[in-house]
């Protein structure tokens, strides 16, 4: 049986006509009685790839190697392989295009070509004949039944997105290298210990299927495209957790009633109060973090000053935070959707997309070497994307005083304002001081004159000249790297200690 696009009926002429067979998952002695008739009877004999053990038994065929060399990516490969023998078909009339395994399972070009135009207008008649897939030996070698135990089947390359929400079991194909292997690894939460099964070369005289502990499955071997995963289960996933967490908060809205009087409003407080302790959980955590790197890096200087017992306090108290926000992010959403104005699936699908948009550097061709380029180019395509006159919309004006000061000041810098450097800021900063003393009384009138460049106030007012200091020590601060708004939080956090020993 065959699953055929048929051609339009209109005219003499036979429409073209594209056969489609699979090679089977290992050598010749797989391949169908159907398949070999086919290959044997056709004028021309399209390969996607050599690299497969049944490819030797056509020499005669033209294969598609070439285009993984030509094009610079996977899709631009399999698309370039459709155009080619769409082509083809109209030239010569019938071609047999082999694909490895089978022409249904994870064969990307076969699905191209289903949607193609000229396939789908008829002009070209596409045949997809059955054949053996690499998942027929893999069960058989697993002793699993896949009906039964609900075996999902993933591909290695998408095997993030794909085996979201998933809790096994997984059959992984196309475990190609290393890399994938590492990206697997780093996708899925497992314990070091934990088994997995590779499926290595199926059906070939150096067939193997051995166990592997997860921790060591990016160094255990080196893989190739023969190379399939066995994960019996996984961890639960990150997807499954924020959908739990969602229906949570929806539960909560219906059977709490506290929960059920809150609105974006009435939450806006605890907002504000969890991000503020999910700061300080990150300067608690920095704080260890600087601590262990005298540890670890200073030479013996500050060993023994963290205790493994005070690093995981501090790692579990910026995890408890992190939770507490993402779950004001949630009640968010749901009051939104009971609303039908959007819903959390909205909200992640949003900064993703908006994530990608804003990276051209990453996902489009846009070089950027530094992380200055990135960010004048963030701020570029902000502004394009949200139709604003200056990169200063959008910014909070209830910001806390130094964190805006940082922040319009880098937004300053990204579209080209030179501010005063170090050397100039010191000495604005001394003329500052001695301004404010003398308007205090305690010093004699100070010259005004000092460096070039622009000046943020010219008041006379006590208010003025603080706040052109403070705003050049937000200058400073930004030249050197450091956020202003931390540093005088960790001072003042030292200060209190200072205040609560004495009593």
């Amino acid at each position: 049986m065959t699953d055929a696009i048929p051609a339009a009926t209109s005219g003499s002429a036979p429409a073209p006509r594209i056969d489609v067979v699979g090679l089977g998952p290992a050598g010749p002695e797989l391949i169908t009685a159907e398949t070999r008739k086919l290959i044997s009877e056709a004028g021309t004999v399209y390969l996607r790839t050599t690299r497969h053990p049944a490819a030797a038994a056509f020499p005669g065929a033209t294969s598609f190697d070439d285009r993984y060399e030509s094009e610079s990516t996977f899709d631009d490969v399999y698309r370039a392989i459709v155009a080619d023998l769409v082509a083809a078909a109209h030239r010569r009339g019938t071609v047999v295009y082999a694909v490895p395994g089978s022409p249904v399972v994870a064969e990307r070009t076969v699905g191209l070509l289903r949607e193609d135009a000229a396939v789908g207008s008829g002009e070209v008649t596409v045949v997809v004949h059955p054949a053996l897939s690499f998942l027929d030996v893999a069960f058989t070698r697993l002793g699993v039944d896949p009906v039964s135990t609900g075996v999902r089947v993933v591909d290695a390359e998408s095997f993030a997105s794909s085996a979201a929400g998933e809790r096994g079991p997984l059959l992984v194909a196309q475990c190609w290298s290393r890399a994938i292997l590492s990206e697997i690894k780093l996708s899925a939460e497992l314990p070091p210990e934990a088994l997995v099964t590779v499926l290595y070369h199926l059906g070939l005289d150096d067939e193997q299927v051995w166990e592997v502990a997860w921790d060591e499955l990016d160094r255990a071997f080196d893989p190739d495209h023969l190379t399939s995963l066995w994960i019996p289960t996984l961890a639960a996933p990150v997807a499954s957790e924020l959908v739990r967490l969602d229906e949570l908060t929806h539960t909560l809205r219906e059977r709490c009633p506290w929960d059920r009087e809150q609105t974006h409003g009435s939450l806006a407080r605890h907002l504000m109060e969890e991000s503020y302790e999910v700061l300080e959980a990150i300067d608690d955590l920095a704080t260890v973090d600087r601590m262990l790197n005298l540890d670890h890096g200073g030479g013996g200087v500050g060993v023994g000053m963290v205790s493994a017992e005070t690093e995981e306090r501090a790692v579990a108290h910026l995890e408890e935070e992190l939770g507490d926000l993402l779950f004001q992010v949630c009640f968010h959403s749901t009051l939104a959707a009971e609303s039908g104005r959007f819903t959390l699936a909205d909200v992640a699908r949003g900064v993703h997309d908006k994530l990608v948009a804003r990276h051209p550097h990453v996902f489009g061709d846009v070089s950027a070497a530094t992380a200055d380029q990135v960010a004048a180019d963030w701020e570029t395509s902000k502004k394009a994307e949200k139709n604003r006159k200056s990169v200063t919309e959008g910014i909070p004006a209830a910001l806390p005083a130094l964190a805006l000061a940082a922040k319009l000041q880098r937004k300053g810098v990204a579209v080209g304002m030179k501010l005063p450097g170090l050397d100039d800021e010191a000495s604005r900063l001394a003329i500052g001081v001695t301004e404010v003393a003398g308007a205090a009384g305690m010093a004699g009138a100070a010259s005004r004159s000092g460096p070039s460049g622009p000046v943020p106030s010219s008041g006379t007012t006590d208010e003025d000249r603080i706040g052109d200091l403070l705003f050049s020590l937000v200058n400073v601060a930004r030249t050197l790297g450091v956020d202003p708004e931390s540093a005088l939080r960790a001072k003042a956090a030292a200060f209190r200690a200072s205040v609560e020993a004495l009593g």
